[in-house]
């Protein structure tokens, strides 16, 4: 079908649709960067989808039971701006669109989050949004389970591209998606066969609609650009129970001289092409102008769910009282009144009995008093729950035939689970959590990174934490990656040292509401390091005095984690030498800092005693407490890893590595 035959077949739509194609056009344009093609050749389904299916209200776009829009193909931002800006978001307006790409606009090069409420997620890194879906899907399948269809029932709608369907977490989503049939996502595919190195084929001969059936989806192929064809697919999606992915066979640039090119893909630029495209379309109007008829339909779409909002704001009235509060405080992300108190408690009976467990153990011992009285929170490992330990007995499993199971079973999909709990944490309503070892957070990474730069509160059990894991030798043993993590803007990474300091760091972990957190926790058991209870959340400074020095205070061990009992052995093995010496556990780093100067002065006393830092890590980062904060790096040393681990015992390997209270001791020693 040509552009004529296009434009004729259809001219109301069209125009309609070719309103997002100019904008995109100008606006790339003027940026002098950006994506022009995907936008130009998705108008026609993001014009059928938002005209006529999504159920959304653009004056009130953070409404709890609207539908969720996701552009996992990031970089076709502009069609999502686009869309905003025309059915009236009161947030991106045309001159937001005119700033495209502009320092301090809320149309970023690619969508981000946090800059505009009708923005779902961050998307750009290809993959993501899809994976992102799926977490969604799932809050949504649970709300509904909790609270009912009165209150819950939207379905999550994504465009992704070939270059998502290409990421390999696009496996772990859909093969996620399918296995739990989360009957209310809808994918479309772009299908436009094109890439920045040139055709699909160049590099992948991938059957992507066989990939999906395999993977238990319904799907559907249409030409993309039939508005007839896009229409009825969308509506046989809505009624299968499957997930649905629609393949929309497209042209990257439709109409422009770059169609059907890999330059189609980036940014189009040049003046004569793009009055060339536009006069293609049939487009006369100026740049960055919109008829009046076209904006004036736009805006009646953008309007068009307000009753459906105001018909759910009255079903959710007439709930009762302490319904309305309990969705209200979940949607929020507020953490219930009770978790201060069930947490105190759990304290106090591990300072009591003094247990040594491992802290994988301590989490669960945590969670198993958490997780009665908070209902949103949704647990899960990839393939690692008995080692992870991050099922309790009264979750119940997630299933297709119980949605209330707030326990799943992600399989092994590190990156496809760490993705979707931040769907589920964006979509509001549920608290994530989701374990895997510490060495695999490589799978997670992109992920984890994406959990911060969002400010969704995702929380990572990281366990098997060290060389302390023992015979699984190198390959799982980490030792970069502590380090990784604190190098991540906003993100706390919580490594306690014993049970007390693990439930508090839950606490803490499920108290933020705009940043992740990253427990890292042991295979090994520990002791019991806090022996006299305290109500106070000492975690919460991110580091404090456990131990003081008897006499003159010569020296200071700090420890995180497994190593805070080797420093209190140190202590004592140079108090008996009558070297006075502190001990200061740091189970968080991020929230030390963000104490005032006159606490961490406090703590960590600037000039005098030695300083000695003690992790089975590598040293990145512990020159920010050994030299720096007023410190003498030539009165400082650091007992670690400075390479990978080894197949042994765990015992064996803490000497093979000279992490020991012996070595501790010494070091203080020679810094004397």
């Amino acid at each position: 079908m040509d552009i004529q035959e296009l434009r004729t077949r259809n001219p109301d739509h069209w125009m309609r649709a070719t309103a997002i194609r100019a904008l995109a056009l100008d606006a790339v344009a003027a940026a002098n960067s950006g994506h022009s093609g995907m936008p130009i050749g998705m108008a026609d389904v993001a014009t059928v989808l938002y005209s006529k299916h999504l159920k959304f209200d653009a004056a009130h776009p953070d409404w709890a039971d609207r539908d969720r829009f996701i552009l996992s193909a990031g970089h076709g931002s502009m069609l999502l701006y686009s869309l905003l800006y025309l059915c009236g978001d009161p947030e991106i307006t045309l001159d937001e669109v005119k700033n495209f790409r502009q320092l301090g606009a809320k149309t970023a090069g690619h969508p981000e989050n946090f800059m505009a409420r009708a923005i779902e997620t961050t998307t750009g890194p290809l993959g993501q949004g899809i994976a992102n879906s799926v977490g969604f899907a799932i809050a949504e399948e649970a709300l509904r389970a909790r609270f009912g269809k009165k209150l819950v029932d939207h379905n999550t709608y994504v465009i992704a591209g070939d270059g998502c369907l290409m990421e390999g977490v696009s496996q772990e989503a859909l093969g996620l998606a399918g296995r739990y049939e989360l009957g209310h996502l809808i994918v479309f595919w772009d299908n436009n066969d094109i890439t920045i190195d040139g055709k699909v084929s160049l590099s992948d001969r991938t059957d992507q609609v066989a990939r999906f059936k395999a993977s238990g989806w319904h799907v559907q192929e249409i030409d993309g650009h039939d508005p007839e064809a896009i229409d009825a697919a969308i509506i046989a999606a809505k009624k299968t129970s499957q997930p649905s992915m629609i393949a929309c066979k497209t042209h990257i640039a439709l109409g422009h001289a770059a169609q059907d090119t890999s330059k189609g893909h980036g940014a189009l630029t040049n003046a004569d092409q793009n009055e060339a495209a536009k006069a293609a379309w049939g487009w006369t109007s100026g740049a960055f102008d919109i008829p009046a008829e076209i904006k004036s339909w736009w805006e009646e779409v953008g309007s068009r769910g307000a009753a459906e909002r105001a018909a759910w704001e009255g079903r959710f009235a007439e709930t009762s009282a302490a319904r309305q509060k309990e969705f209200t405080r979940v949607m929020d992300g507020e953490a219930p009144k009770k978790l201060s108190a069930v947490v105190k408690a759990l304290k106090k009976q591990i300072s009591e009995t003094a247990p040594k467990v491992a802290t994988r153990k301590a989490s669960e011992m945590a969670l198993e008093v958490i997780n009665p009285i908070m209902p949103e929170t949704i647990g899960g490992s990839a393939d690692l729950t008995g080692s992870n330990n991050t099922l309790t007995g009264d979750l119940g499993v997630f299933d297709t035939d119980n949605r209330k199971g707030r326990y799943i079973y992600f399989g092994i999909r590190e990156h496809g689970m760490s993705s979707a709990m931040n769907g589920m944490g964006l979509h509001g309503g549920v608290r994530p959590y989701g374990g895997t070892f510490m060495a695999f957070t490589d799978y997670a990474r992109p992920a984890m990174r994406l959990a911060a730069l969002m400010k969704t509160p995702t929380v990572f059990v990281m366990t098997h934490d060290s060389i302390g894991l023992g015979e699984d030798g190198p390959t799982h043993q980490p030792v970069e990656h502590v380090a990784i993590s604190r190098s991540t803007p906003n993100t706390l990474v919580f490594r306690p040292a014993d049970a007390v300091e693990t439930a508090e760091a839950w606490e803490i972990a499920l108290r933020q509401t705009g940043t992740p957190s990253v427990l890292s926790l042991t295979r090994q058991g520990l002791p019991t390091v806090r022996l006299e209870h305290k109500n106070a959340n000492l975690v919460e400074k991110g580091a404090y005095v456990l131990a003081e020095a008897e006499g003159k205070r010569q020296a200071i061990l700090m420890a995180t984690g497994s190593e805070v009992a080797i420093a209190l052995a140190a202590r004592d093995l140079l108090q008996a030498e009558g070297i006075g010496t502190r001990v200061v556990s740091m189970p968080c780093w991020e929230l030390f800092e963000a104490q005032d100067e006159s606490y961490r002065r406090r703590v960590l006393p600037p000039a005098g005693p030695v300083r000695v830092a003690v992790e089975a890590g590598v040293r990145m980062g512990w020159d920010r407490w050994l030299c720096g904060e007023r410190g003498n790096a030539k009165k400082s040393g650091f007992v670690g890893m400075d390479s990978f681990g080894a197949s042994a015992p765990a015992d064996v390997l803490y000497k093979h590595f000279g992490i020991t209270a012996e070595a501790v001791a010494e070091k203080v020693k020679s810094l004397l």
